[in-house]
């Protein structure tokens, strides 16, 4: 009996068994199903981010050809100013304050506008309108916007730089970051968390405008909460609170859009009212937030002493500063490329071609960089070919400006005023933390600095706070904590790279200082995907995004790439095709991991590195136009934008075939890019497709936009 029984349990225990086998194996693969989703998630983030600080990098250098184009170009039409003057230079307001605020009175608005009429001062019931007008996409009359811009104006002109809050006064103070253009955002912040009010007061961290197609409604809501609650509504100034930055991001595109009338006129307002905006909030004594970050320069009390408003942009250095100086640019970003390459030359240096791609590499890196010095202290970029190296200057001899990648030699030892309050506010508005500790110029993004552990704990102890709250960053769930918890990142756009990138996040602080994060994210169709669904949608965003990037570079890419294929296979190894795509993008990417997303291998195990274009293909080109410089064309192709946007001022897409010749000629000889004047000439010829002596430049910009096959094929399907 005890034998049968022994048999009967052991025949129970068996199916457990398989059972516990089956469990672990599914385990194992569930384990290995997830890693490789949160590898390709990684990596996905990381191609956006390293794509947007590389547009970054190429508005400072856009910003630089600004002030050159200033330098050059005369007035064309002899109408006066040219808005590039009145975005760049600070204009001298003729008006008294009387003067203007009876000229916005006088502003007539038809009867057939059915959008909120206010009155000041604001009372409840004009902000209640604009948040219901806004949800019905409807506009705002310009009278309303300039009357509400004014207001704001006057009142931030009494504010001091630095702000100081008790939360003695409410129950908790809530902080919310980046919003960039995203109203449903904002309105979801509002939704979840309560208006602003006396009882629920407000900071928002700057980079209101940008990126986003609701920059204007944003703003307007939350100047006219500041106007409604000066106690309780805080605005902090951002990087993007820029006019040089919104020539870029689309800010100021969006005002002239839905303002032809007034557009021109809120843009110069809006100067002022960004450059007014505070640049610091204390709470409790304890608590700073910044926009960006601080250096090892930072100096709360200095700061609570810059005149801000001489700032209007962090782009571009004081005038007055740079006029008795020597200046003399070394790229620190080229340097950094320089070394990256001679380590890696020094790990190949059995093979020649190697060397003679690594200094290619620094060329390449110098000429095709989108990192620049201020617009007043660069130099301007030159082709690889006539390119020169010159020896760095020594570190004891030169000044670091924190903008961003010269040593500047100063005959002075001491800084002026105006460029010591400059980079006060460039290091709050520009900086990232890092892990390591020290504080080191910040090339990745091309402005301020990287500040370490150190150096957030020197601050910290020296104005006696135990906490900074800082946005400037996309995080993935909306908030990050660094430095050993002294350090928060606030980050409020949800899908800021793609539809379910990331999340939005707000904080709350209360009388105890502890933070409370809360998430969320506006999302209309990706609650319904799966987490593969919607990791698999952003990466297919990030990896159209980076095809471009190759294809914009890839006259480069092609002769960096047949360095190395010198029997003309067009097969190179994997490390070399590496090394290669990051020696000329300088994105700092995991290259091997997305060698299979971007370029196949073949038969030999090596990579066939033409491949990497097979995907993307031009526009229709215009025949004057040869493929080098078609592609030099799409490289610049928001550069262009932005300029040619700006010469077209009433924004009929029309602007005069001189003026495309004159703008055309100064970009190329500040770019270095060799256009022969008949070319130039013969391309506007071309583009003058009615031969009425104006040039349709939307026309224009569309033979220049490439096209992803694979998206093609979706949509014949489709």
């Amino acid at each position: 009996m005890g034998c049968g029984t022994s048999i009967a349990i052991e025949n129970q225990t068996r199916p457990s068994e398989t059972a516990i086998k089956a469990a672990i194996l599914i385990q194992r693969w569930y384990r290995r199903y997830v890693a490789h989703l949160e590898m390709r998630r990684r990596y996905t983030w990381n191609i956006f981010q390293s794509i947007e600080y590389a547009g970054e990098q190429d508005q400072l250098q856009l910003s630089s050809f600004f002030t050159f184009m200033l330098d050059n170009f005369t007035q064309m039409n002899g109408n006066g100013p040219d808005l590039i003057s009145h975005l760049l230079d600070s204009v001298v307001d003729p008006l008294t304050e009387e003067v203007r605020q009876l000229k916005y009175e006088q502003i007539m608005v038809p009867e057939s506008y059915s959008g909120p009429r206010l009155s000041f001062p604001l009372s409840v019931t004009d902000t209640n309108a604009l948040l219901s007008a806004f949800k019905e996409e409807q506009t705002l009359h310009g009278k309303y916007v300039l009357q509400l811009l004014y207001e704001t104006k006057k009142f931030l002109k009494q504010m001091p730089n630095v702000i100081y809050l008790s939360t003695s006064y409410a129950k908790e103070i809530t902080i919310c970051g980046d919003l960039h253009g995203r109203l449903d955002d904002l309105l979801l912040i509002f939704y979840k968390n309560g208006l602003p009010s006396a009882e629920n007061p407000y900071i928002f961290n700057g980079d209101f405008v940008d990126r986003g197609k609701k920059s204007t409604e944003i703003i307007i809501i939350l100047f006219a909460f500041v106007l409604l609650y000066p106690d309780h509504m805080h605005l902090n100034r951002g990087n993007h609170e820029d006019h040089i930055m919104n020539l870029r991001y689309g800010f100021t595109r969006e005002v002239m859009q839905k303002y032809k009338t007034h557009g021109r006129e809120i843009l110069q307002l809006l100067q002022d009212v960004f450059s007014l905006l505070p640049v610091a909030t204390v709470i409790d004594n304890k608590v700073l937030i910044v926009h960006g970050g601080i250096s090892d320069k930072t100096d709360l009390d200095f700061l609570s002493t810059v005149e801000r408003h001489k700032v209007k942009s962090a782009l571009r250095l004081p005038k007055r500063s740079t006029d008795h100086l020597t200046v003399r640019s070394c790229s620190r970003s080229s340097s950094r490329n320089r070394g990256r390459n001679s380590r890696s030359s020094s790990r190949h240096s059995s093979r020649s071609r190697r060397k003679k791609l690594s200094k290619q590499g620094s060329r390449s890196s110098s000429s095709s960089s989108s990192s620049s010095s201020s617009s007043s202290m660069c130099s301007p970029r030159v082709s690889a070919k006539n390119t020169t190296r010159r020896p760095p200057p020594s570190p004891t001899d030169m000044l670091q400006v924190p903008f961003l990648d010269s040593f500047v030699s100063l005959e002075p030892p001491e800084l002026p005023r105006e460029e010591l309050e400059w980079q006060q506010v460039v290091d709050i508005l520009w900086s990232d933390p890092k892990h390591q500790n020290g504080c080191s110029p910040n090339s990745f993004r091309g402005g301020g600095c990287y500040f370490g552990p150190d150096v957030t704990q020197t601050l910290l102890q020296k104005h006696g706070l135990c906490l900074l709250i800082r946005s400037h960053e996309c995080k993935q769930e909306g908030y990050e904590l660094c430095h050993n918890g002294q350090v928060i990142t606030i980050f409020s756009a949800s899908n800021y790279y793609e539809e379910g990138s990331n999340r939005g996040a707000y904080v709350k602080l209360g009388p105890e200082l502890v933070p409370r994060f809360f998430q969320y994210q506006v999302s209309r169709s990706t609650r319904k995907l799966t987490l593969h669904q919607r990791v698999r949608v952003a990466e297919g965003s990030a990896l159209r995004a980076l095809k471009e990037k190759l294809y914009a570079h890839r006259s480069e890419l092609m002769a960096a790439f047949q360095q190395y294929d010198i029997d003309n296979t067009g097969r190179i190894s994997t490390s070399e095709w590496a090394q290669v795509v990051e020696s000329v993008l300088r994105l700092d990417l995991p290259w091997r991991t997305l060698r299979p997303r971007l370029a196949r291998l073949g038969t030999d195990g090596n990579v066939e590195y033409e491949s990497c274009f097979e995907d993307i293909s031009p526009g229709e080109p215009i025949p004057p136009v040869t493929p080098n410089l078609a592609e030099t064309l799409y490289r610049y192709r928001t550069d262009l934008e932005i300029i040619f946007n700006i010469i077209d001022k009433d924004h009929s897409g029309q602007i005069s075939i001189e003026e495309f010749r004159q703008t055309w000629k100064l970009f190329s000889s500040h770019l270095g890019v060799a256009v022969n004047d008949q070319t130039i000439d013969d391309m506007a010829r071309s583009i003058d497709f009615n031969k009425d002596g104006s040039i349709d430049f939307t026309e224009f910009l569309e033979a220049f936009r490439v096209v992803h096959k694979l998206d093609v094929k979706e949509q014949q399907q489709g």
